[in-house]
């Protein structure tokens, strides 16, 4: 007889349990493969998350070789220069990145996904805008862009399957090449990095993945144990038959890694599945392609191994209070009650590693990325502790009154409430983490919004370009303005004026407009054509830059930056000029300098000027704002149609915020995919007992409504308590970003609304089965 738990056991007994998984007839694959799904769906999460890190880089790789950030430029033309300028955009509520390109010479540089430059008038685009120019949602798009499209932008040249980009050749370019809007280049490039996440945005990352990755571990847990009601009698039988106590533990834990392995094999399957329709969902605008989920080797490896291995340990741990005879089996967990002390050393444990990094926030350095995960970890884990025992502190407490339904559910619960809050864990930790989440973006998010000071009431969106000449600014102000469902475009032109012939001594803001629009900016006493304005109230620029000028000072205008090109001209302030005190404009902006109608404005406002069309829009007028900016695209591509709002975030807070949504979104899919799996496996694990009741007499409603009973109590505690520990995990992640505490209580509604809805749609969807096995045929023995 061999020594009881050498390595040649275990690997005999693992062995002949996985036989026993495989070989077990209909009943013994269907349980195993109960199992499967339940691992593989956690396992696909697994690699689709150990896949974002390499999907990112990938889409940051190709940004980059596309951008010309640090690209080499040439003061000339020549067979290798390229004429570039931006036409990015805005569409309803996509973003829409472009180019304007016209080649100088037969070598000019092809960015990736180029083939060939299209030519005056032509675009190349990539398919997604492609295939929304093509819909009726895109009609005032291709209005917009008006041009031949002649070509699609490859796979390199995109960052996602559903990135909106162009190239639009035109040939009036080379007229405005000053390197400020227009760049003359030889190479794409940009090698600039971006800077490092501070503290608080680096714990918001890490905090993502543990809190989105714990329910996970979780599921996986849980769907180990599948059907271990019938899995312990067939280990009774196997003592029967002269097998230790050891042995049928290590059986027991050899089905289980056989789960465990098929669970790796669908979940590898669901993972390519999801690879290969990667390019079709798009969430907050992001996209990936198929090569750019790819998982990380060491990281993959880790999944591979760890998950059978968790495999075997849980299912040890979970015999533990199990004692196997070869008559029958006894839990010895079910006489003797719960304790409790043990439970809370999990979440005290939690708050012990977070609570000596309370109050740092941005000003102590980064935070210990391990004791964090640590910490957050055994506090979310607390609650698989703690569920079981209150599950069975409160269904223990229920007495006899009430319907039929609900005497049937409770007295489920009293004899197995230990499985029932194994269905209900996953929830009730992706719950509390989400609301400790929602608790912290909320407390931070002010540090990360800034107040813009616009104006949406004034002007609901701002058209910038460069200055120019003055017919050109008004050109576009009026085609604008001509536009449907345009109140008014007020164009604003400023130009830089100076004492000297070359600014040596600073600049002096020029401002040219209508008496209308001088009043956006200055509060004039009185205004007709011909007047000018001397701006007080408003403090000059800290190094000197700007200034002001009285009456009758001579100013010089036009070039006067450039040492090559026509000398600047020399304009005289009128005598007449008054004073007006300065108004914020509708971007917020206090100007300094002078205010001039044109009758009085100098005759040369060519320069390094900008100029901006504010522009208010009729509520009435359905897409007014898309009718704005095609109007304003078409005057002047290289215009930039900003929508004016009273405060912007960060980008790399909400990017972080939307990876949290698309964490979000997969993990309340796999919880409802795993309950469901789960529901079933208990379902069938009843199939005799439930057509027994209805042979009995029992009515199916009666039954269908103590399913439910038997899944919404649960639930509630779970709930209940995933708020509990939310919240203080919450608190404390408050209180060391430094920030105070706020409690948002109707996103802690929502929060826990989303986990019981989706037990909800769960419970309905396993009604149809429920009546399926309610028959009498299912007492039938074979």
């Amino acid at each position: 007889m061999r020594a009881p738990g050498t390595r040649s056991s275990w690997v005999k007994d693992l062995a002949m349990g996985a036989r026993f998984a495989f070989a077990g007839g209909r009943e013994g694959w269907t349980r195993t493969l109960l199992t499967g799904m339940g691992v593989g769906l956690g396992v696909a999460l697994l690699l689709v998350t150990t896949a974002v890190p390499s999907a990112l880089a990938a889409r940051d790789q190709r940004g980059a070789a596309r951008e010309t950030i640090t690209s080499r430029t040439a003061e000339q033309p020549g067979r290798d220069t390229l004429l570039i300028a931006r036409g990015n955009m805005s569409y309803h509520s996509d973003d829409i990145e472009g180019r304007l390109v016209q080649p100088e010479g037969p070598d000019a540089p092809l960015p990736p996904g180029l083939k060939k430059y299209p030519g005056p008038g032509e675009l190349a685009v990539s398919p997604a805008l492609d295939r929304l120019m093509k819909t009726d949602e895109g009609k005032l798009l291709r209005e917009r862009l008006d041009g031949k499209i002649v070509s699609l932008i490859g796979d390199a040249g995109l960052v996602g399957p559903g990135d909106l980009y162009y190239y639009a050749g035109t040939d009036r370019l080379a007229a405005q090449a000053d390197g400020s809007y227009v760049e003359r280049i030889t190479t794409f490039e940009n090698t600039v990095e971006a800077p490092p996440l501070d503290p608080v945005l680096a714990l918001l990352v890490v905090l993502v993945f543990v809190a989105l990755l714990t329910p996970v571990a979780v599921f996986i847990a849980a769907a180990v144990r599948f059907g271990g009601d019938r899995r312990d009698r067939r280990l009774a039988a196997l003592r029967l038959v002269g097998a230790d106590g050891r042995t049928v533990r290590r059986i027991a834990a050899g089905e289980a890694l056989a789960g465990a392995l098929i669970g790796l094999v669908l979940g590898t399957g669901f993972f390519l599945i999801a690879r290969q329709l990667a390019p079709n969902l798009s969430l907050q605008g992001r996209s990936v392609f198929p090569a750019d989920l790819d998982p990380r080797p060491a990281l993959a490896a880790l999944v591979a191994v760890s998950v059978p291995a968790a495999a075997v340990a849980v299912t040890l741990f979970a015999l533990r209070g199990v004692v196997i005879e070869p008559l029958g089996v006894v839990r010895t967990a079910t006489p003797r009650r719960r304790r409790i002390w043990w439970r809370l050393l999990l979440p005290l444990a939690g708050l012990g590693l977070l609570a000596p990094m309370m109050g740092r926030g941005n000003t102590h350095g980064r935070f210990n990325q391990w004791q964090v995960s640590g910490g957050v970890v055994l506090l979310l884990v607390g609650i698989t502790a703690l569920l079981p025992w209150l599950l069975e502190r409160v269904v223990g407490r229920l007495g006899g009154a009430g319907g039929v339904s609900w005497q049937l559910a409770v007295r489920r619960l009293q004899l197995t409430s230990g499985t029932a809050a194994r269905l209900v864990n996953g929830i009730a930790v992706a719950v509390a983490g989400a609301i400790a989440l929602q608790m912290l973006f909320a407390g931070v998010e002010g540090d990360y919004t800034r107040d813009t000071g616009q104006d949406p009431a004034r002007a609901s969106m701002s058209i910038l370009t460069r200055s120019g000449t003055e017919d050109h600014v008004d050109a576009l102000g009026k085609a604008v303005a001509g536009t449907k469902g345009i109140l008014k475009a007020v164009p604003l032109t400023s130009v830089p004026a100076s004492r000297t012939p070359k600014a040596q001594g600073g600049s002096i803001d020029l401002t040219v407009g209508t008496c209308e629009a001088l009043r956006e900016v200055g509060q004039l006493p009185s205004c007709k054509d011909g007047d000018a304005f001397v701006l007080t109230g408003a403090p000059g620029e800290p190094d000197g830059r700007t200034g002001t000028a009285g009456p009758g000072d001579k100013l010089f205008t036009g070039n006067l930056y450039d040492r090559e090109g026509p000398e600047p001209s020399v304009w005289t302030v009128p005598a007449d000029a008054r004073t007006a005190q300065a108004l914020k404009d509708p971007n917020g902006r206090l100007r300094t300098g002078l205010l001039v109608t044109p009758a009085a404005a100098p005759k040369n406002l060519s320069g390094r000027g900008m100029a901006q069309v504010y522009v208010q829009l009729d509520p009435k007028v359905p897409d007014a704002l898309e009718l704005a900016r095609t109007a304003a695209y078409k005057a002047d591509p290289l215009a930039t149609a900003m929508t004016l709002q009273s405060s912007r975030t960060t980008t790399e807070f909400g990017s972080i915020r939307t990876g949290l949504f698309i964490g979000a979104t997969l993990v309340l899919v796999l919880i409802g995919a795993s309950l469901l799996v789960s529901q079933l496996e208990q379902l069938r694990e009843r199939k005799k007992l439930l057509s027994a009741l209805v042979a009995f007499g029992t009515k199916r409603s009666t039954l269908s409504l103590s399913v439910l009973w038997q899944t919404a109590l649960p639930i509630a505690l779970g709930l209940a308590l995933a708020t509990a520990i939310g919240l203080s995990l919450g608190a404390v992640l408050m209180r060391m970003t430094n920030v105070p505490v706020r409690i948002d209580w109707s996103s802690v509604a929502m929060m826990a609304g989303s986990g019981a809805g989706v037990a909800l749609v769960v419970t309905l969807l396993s009604l149809p089965p429920l009546l399926r096995l309610m028959r009498p045929d299912g007492l039938r023995t074979e």
